[in-house]
């Protein structure tokens, strides 16, 4: 099956042909880790995540690397003014940022490389280059020389005349050219540093992705992606140096960026100010309606995050969840590692043109509808499984319908089930005021019953608006 997808490196939408059919290699940027990590951040970790799901369903192995940066100025500072170790205080937020991400329904990749556990890796890759010609040491730094590399710009399409600057790279008199970057840096006593053949320091931020990428799946590799914000500097000095590294102008075959999320007109960011973090939104909503909230709009393109939005996409969750049987345990888990053929047509064929989410959701919600329609049990048990299997795909109806429409309530479950057995013992005794009393009681705090042959079953529905 043919699968598109946008390359940033040539500006176009190309067939994926990977290097080897037999193993498709993949690599996303992490978080750095300082604090709890923004929505934004949640954004590549569950894009991505749909594409190894995609990808595992149609070649028999794909290896995904995703990082984490626990080497970094802004963690340095918080771990100086927190009086603790740069080890300790990446450890807890690393902890944090992979349970908020297993909230949002993301799968453990192959690897997650940390840049301190790879400290020789991107030693040895910085002595190639200075070898090789491409870096030198000054005043205890070592920086990349840009002008050595004639393909550098090719991912961002800039030139080098066409680049100001010092925009943003820092300009000090030791660069031979004010674009070079820092491969490594000096520290002083109270930084975090390693001996290195230049002296007691710690490696920049570009080349610990280079190092870790090499070691983790090879040289060159099919898919690189991460947020469009990476794309220059990041990506470019990144693929620059792999590239004079490896002695080749190839690095990675197809490029992907996600676009970001926006708080009203502006970017959100940590440097703003006007960011949210997961675990925040956690407390008032599911992961699973974060996931399909950053489901609802194509990965490219940038995503107007509000409470509305998520109140909007709670809905239409609800919606998918009301077409499975709640009588029924049965979740999207069990259509995990069906072959591409076994998914729902419509889904599958959204997801093959560039990712594309929310024509994806469009399908499962065509799906849900039929299902609503069909009266033949068959066809409906048929239908249902065809909607948890595309869910699967999507990261999405991980759970039983009963418990998802249970789990938000304010109320324990067995004090719900006490006053269900009261209402019981009401309408039992013909005490059918009191049993409506009951019934009323349950709504107002958002809880809705539904008598069946086989009892009663209740749902959350969410308090009535006052």
């Amino acid at each position: 099956m043919d699968v598109y997808l946008h390359n940033t490196l040539t500006g176009r939408k190309e067939i994926f042909e990977p290097i080897d059919p037999d193993r498709v290699t993949m690599y996303v940027c992490g978080p750095t880790v300082y604090d709890f990590v923004h929505i934004g951040n949640g954004r590549p970790a569950v894009v991505f995540d749909v594409l190894n799901r995609l990808l595992s369903a149609i070649y028999p192995r794909v290896d995904y690397v995703r990082n984490i940066t626990d080497i970094d100025d802004k963690i340095n500072r918080t771990a100086l003014e927190n009086g603790e170790s740069i080890s300790v205080l990446a450890d807890r937020y690393t902890d944090a940022y992979e349970e908020d991400i297993a909230a949002l329904g993301v799968l453990e990749p192959l690897a997650v490389p940390r840049a301190t556990h790879h400290i020789p890796e991107i030693i040895r890759m910085i002595e190639k280059l200075i070898a090789d010609g491409h870096a030198y040491e000054a005043e205890g730094h070592v920086l990349f020389h840009v002008p050595s590399d004639p393909e550098y710009g090719s991912l961002s399409r800039r030139s080098l005349e066409d680049m100001v600057d010092g925009a943003r790279v820092e300009v000090a008199p030791y660069k031979r050219d004010p674009k070079d970057f820092v491969l490594w840096k000096p520290s002083s006593d109270e930084l975090p540093g390693w001996d290195s053949p230049w002296g007691r320091g710690r490696p920049g931020w570009h080349i610990e992705c280079s190092a870790m990428i090499e070691k983790h799946l090879g040289e060159v590799i099919d898919i690189h992606g991460g947020g469009s914000d990476l794309t220059f500097p990041h990506h470019e000095n990144e693929a620059a140096q792999s590239r004079c590294a490896h002695g080749s102008s190839e690095y990675v075959h197809y490029w992907l960026h996600n676009g970001m999320l926006t708080m009203g007109q502006e970017k959100m960011s940590k440097s703003l100010g006007n960011v949210v973090t997961i675990r925040e939104l956690r407390e008032k909503f599911s992961g699973e309606v974060l996931r399909y909230a950053l489901l609802s709009a194509q990965y490219r393109s940038s995503l107007a995050w509000s409470e509305d939005l998520l109140k909007q996409h709670k809905a239409s969750l609800d919606r998918l969840y009301g077409a499975l049987d709640p009588a029924d345990d049965e979740t999207s888990e069990r259509y995990r590692g069906l072959a591409i053929e076994d998914y729902p047509g419509a889904v599958v064929d959204a997801l093959v043109d560039d990712l594309n989410t929310p024509e994806a959701l469009a399908a499962m919600h065509r799906i849900a509808g039929e299902i609503h329609k069909a009266t033949d049990e068959d066809e409906k048990l048929r239908l249902r499984r065809e909607l948890l299997a595309g869910g699967w795909l999507l990261g999405l109806l991980g759970q039983p319908a009963t418990g998802y429409f249970q789990a938000d309530s304010t109320l324990d479950a067995a004090t719900i089930e006490a006053r269900i057995a009261a209402r019981d013992e009401a309408r039992a005794s013909r005490d059918y005021a009191g049993a409506d009393a009951i019934r009323d009681e349950l709504l107002a705090e958002g809880i809705e019953l539904e008598d069946t042959r086989e009892g009663t079953r209740w749902k959350v529905i969410g308090k009535p608006e006052r």
